[in-house]
């Protein structure tokens, strides 16, 4: 790497570059090695809303097919545009986003280009969000939606060898007779549902406003899971528990502000799905090096790490991985438990999570 010869110098200065690729450079070689082996092991991703992969090339498109006006010159000024204060901002654009999903295909298009991507990313298994409220109010039939997503979902497990499972997130900003005509509605297709979540503007809209509808959802048999402890306070980790039953904490960052929850949180082995690079770009955290992430992991939470809105936050799966990696010095044992804890909280048989850990068990003994 560095050619020479004695003389003129040039021997010393070889000297000299060793030592400093054997000092300085440390950190970047093992940083190298951290992303060789996230790359490599298989992977879970439990928080994923379908609709926030939108990458700004695909909504030029399906607006160029749809015949639709989207207020950007370009797609470069769609990623100007991806600069948020809040939630809220990033909510404004998201739902804008949305208004070029029309037809089937246009949903198949866009969960289909997600889960290649995820593949890409050597994710094996999915449970993906999806927000039917945001298209039934466009006048987007339910069964357009639901078709489209489970058609791409069918082709990713033959072309790509990803599983894929869907979860209907109701609009908290909404009321909850808006949530009970959207349940009313996936039940005609409950076959092909496998959860109910809570998503959208957590600021004023506590859990508890949806207790009567998740009771419904329950009743049907829906795994349930809740957004809380992101923008909002402890205190809506408390209710989507208590109130709503969850099995699933959504974020839950903000629970490390609560001991007595973190305690709870730990003895019950809560999954918490963890979106640190969302985090950072919601300003729910200033910085990923303050990100709580490894303290929840010495807490001992079962945290998760997941990519929630990647079109918009710049970082799909992998990249939340090296990004915390880097950020927080995450050791090797830290990143291969936070992937097992992904394996362990999905929703994947006993048979396919043994499997899987094996898998994840074969990867770090070929990676020593």
């Amino acid at each position: 790497m560095f050619p020479g010869s004695d003389d003129s110098g040039e021997g010393e200065r070889y000297e000299l570059s060793q030592s400093l690729v054997a000092s300085d450079s440390l950190p970047l070689l093992d940083m190298l090695d951290t992303d060789a082996l996230i790359a490599r092991l298989p992977k879970c991703e439990l928080h994923i809303h379908v609709e926030g992969s939108l990458e700004p090339e695909l909504m030029f498109a399906l607006a160029r097919r749809n015949g639709i006006s989207l207020p950007y010159a370009s797609v470069d000024a769609v990623r100007q545009a991806y600069r948020f204060g809040n939630l809220q901002d990033f909510l404004d654009l998201y739902y804008r986003g949305m208004s070029v999903l029309i037809t089937e295909q246009d949903f198949y298009d866009l969960a289909f280009a997600y889960l290649a991507r995820a593949r890409a990313d050597n994710v094996r298994h999915v449970e993906m969000f999806f927000d039917p409220q945001g298209h039934t109010s466009r006048g987007i039939a339910f069964a357009t939606v639901i078709e489209g997503l489970t058609r791409a979902i069918a082709d990713a497990r033959r072309a790509l060898g990803v599983e894929a499972s869907l979860i209907m997130c109701f609009l908290r900003h909404l009321d909850e007779a808006d949530a009970e005509r959207t349940l009313d509605a996936a039940l005609a297709f409950r076959d092909r549902i496998i959860g109910v979540g809570l998503d959208s503007s957590e600021r004023g809209n506590p859990p508890g406003k949806f207790k009567r509808v998740f009771a419904r959802a329950r009743d049907a048999g829906f795994f349930l899971t809740a957004h809380a402890g992101e923008e909002g306070p402890a205190s809506y980790v408390w209710e989507a528990l208590d109130l709503l039953g969850v099995a699933r904490i959504d974020h839950g960052v903000r629970a490390m502000e609560d001991q007595a929850l973190v305690g709870r949180l730990a003895r019950e082995q809560v999954p918490l799905t963890v979106c640190p690079l969302s985090n950072v770009r919601l300003r729910v955290v200033d910085d990923l090096a303050h990100h709580p992430l490894r303290r929840m992991l010495d807490k001992g939470l079962m945290v998760t790490v997941n990519s929630d809105d990647p079109a918009y936050f710049g970082g799909y799966v992998n990249e939340n991985y090296r990004a915390s990696a880097q950020a927080l010095g995450l050791a090797r044992d830290e990143i291969a438990a936070i992937v097992r804890n992904g394996i362990k909280a999905s929703l994947m048989t006993t048979g396919e999570k043994d499997k899987a850990l094996a898998d994840v068990d074969r990867v770090l003994a070929e990676t020593v």
